[in-house]
């Protein structure tokens, strides 16, 4: 979520003498101010431990954040009943979450899915009756291609929202996808009784079953045709200034150290994280393109408008590298060269790998917000592993 203002108490760190003891965990409270212009929408959070983060998502540290709105208001929308729908990504062995010791960890545990908690929940819709689902993919190395189906057909899905920012209008699709860390919020109405799945292809279990039973709703319950835009399109005519382009390239090199963990996940591109050895082989440098904390590798002034393009060069689609910038959303203009009519607000993008890999292009205002931050990989085992840069917003 964009926080714009934040005030936190830090908690006191227990002592290896009450951990021994078991002592209680301490407790800290956040005050996060919400100002009256920001989207209404679905938004989620999770801690951010850099090297650790991959494994405290699959242990299932994440939540929603609902910020209400005028999306709320439209008659169609307040109808309908309002439900989070968390997919969850754990690795689980043995009872509990294997420790993150090498690259094979991914593939070496199943992963299992739940929704709100639960695995394969069952979800009640009567015929005719809609339902405002607020899907949220937090997993940490799956992305969700989501539809849902049964015997007798398959059920709509009326997108409104994508990463908290409301649509112009409905968009109905069959299939949904989500990379890691999206959300949209779509309506579903129930159609010929029956059971149906919420399911993602790849994955082999059903994520949700979906009863559509009961007194059917007459009449059907109505669609919005229009609905109030989440934020203002930006206007790529306010980008034109020095330095108003930036790459970003999603680059993995193999083999380059040694121990549990051989390959560099480097991000590239437009201020890449400097080389250790400036004549060496880059393919084979310990520092470029690597995370580092003590390097900013972007600074954005408050105020300006940017375009950044962000690709992969992955070969293999399966390699998929979404792309997540902290604070600002971004508003998606291009995808592999073409452009997007309209254009569509993310947080975070999905780039798969190809011949070529994905490409994107991304209008960017910088507001409110002064510090540091970061933009990475959200397939989290690659951003623990270095694929995350620095941000620091700045004013003039």
């Amino acid at each position: 979520m964009p926080v714009r203002a934040r005030r936190q108490r830090a908690a006191r760190v227990r002592t290896a003498e009450e951990t021994a003891a078991g002592a209680a965990e301490p407790r800290y409270t956040s005050t996060v101010h919400v100002p009256a212009d920001h989207p209404a929408g679905t938004y989620w959070y999770h801690p951010h431990l850099h090297g650790s983060i991959a494994e405290q998502i699959v242990g299932g540290m994440a939540g929603v954040i609902v910020v209400e709105g005028d999306v709320d208001l439209v008659p169609e929308i307040r109808a309908a009943a309002d439900l989070v729908v968390c997919v969850n990504e754990l690795k689980v062995k043995d009872g509990r979450i294997p420790a993150f010791t090498s690259g094979a960890w991914v593939t070496g545990v199943p992963s299992v899915f739940t929704v709100n908690g639960a695995v394969n929940p069952l979800l009640r819709l009567r015929p005719g009756e809609v339902q405002r689902w607020r899907l949220v993919a937090a997993t940490a190395f799956t992305a969700l291609r989501l539809r849902v189906g049964g015997d007798d057909g398959h059920l709509p899905l009326h997108q409104i929202a994508q990463d908290g920012v409301t649509l112009p209008q409905p968009v109905t699709v069959e299939r949904l996808e989500l990379a890691m860390g999206n959300r949209a919020d779509v309506l579903v109405r129930g159609g010929a009784p029956g059971r149906y799945e919420l399911r993602s292809e790849g994955v082999t279990v059903p994520l949700m079953t979906v009863e559509v039973a009961g007194d059917p709703v007459r009449p059907a319950m109505d669609l919005p045709v229009s609905l109030p835009p989440g934020r203002p399109f930006l206007d790529e005519r306010d980008t034109a200034g020095p330095g108003a382009d930036r790459e970003v390239v999603f680059h993995t090199d193999p083999g380059v150290f040694s121990g549990a963990f051989p390959n560099a996940f480097r991000i590239l591109g437009t201020q890449a994280t400097p080389a250790a050895d400036p004549h060496g082989d880059p393919t084979r440098d310990p520092a470029y393109g690597l995370f580092d904390p003590d390097h900013v590798n972007h600074t954005l002034r408050l105020g300006t408008v940017e375009r950044w393009t962000v690709r992969t060069d992955e070969t293999l689609p399966a390699h998929s590298h979404p792309f997540h910038l902290h604070t600002n959303q971004v508003l998606l203009t291009h995808r592999n060269g073409r452009r997007l009519d309209p254009p569509v607000w993310h947080d975070t993008i999905g780039l798969s790998g190809g011949s070529p890999g994905d490409s994107v292009t991304f209008l960017v205002a910088y507001e409110d917000f002064t510090g540091d931050t970061i933009a990475h990989c959200h397939q989290l085992q690659h951003e623990d592993l270095g694929m995350m840069q620095s941000v620091r917003y700045i004013r003039d």
